[in-house]
């Protein structure tokens, strides 16, 4: 192969820029109410069901629900009914409800 020139390609390539501003949106209000939920459920640990509850608000955390958020309404009825049968402080009662709002924006927002 003396003499004869490699083929060489010459390519451009271009890569996207992590944007350095951020962007509140009621997704991270979501986010947000969910972790105010959880860590109020977390203070009050103890009532009956409060294992219960903290594994709900993972699972309504999780990928797989934030993908498809109709999958949401029934986790929190789950985790409101666990709370208000075990007894629950108005404290986490109060973040339900505000999860409770804050959700029903996200659908009426993404489900047009």
């Amino acid at each position: 192969m003396d003499g004869i020139p490699p083929i060489c390609y010459k390519v451009n390539m271009t890569f996207d820029e992590e944007k350095t501003g951020y962007e509140k949106t009621i997704l991270s209000d979501l986010q947000g109410a969910w972790g105010c939920l959880r860590q109020s459920v977390v203070k009050a640990f103890g009532f009956e069901g409060s294992d219960r509850a903290i594994f709900h608000i993972e699972e309504a955390m999780s990928w797989e629900v934030v993908r498809d958020l109709r999958q949401m309404p029934p986790l929190l009825l789950v985790i409101r009914n666990v709370c208000t049968q075990g007894g629950a402080p108005q404290e986490v009662i109060e973040d339900i409800n505000y999860v409770d709002e804050i959700l029903k924006q996200v659908l009426k927002e993404f489900h047009k």
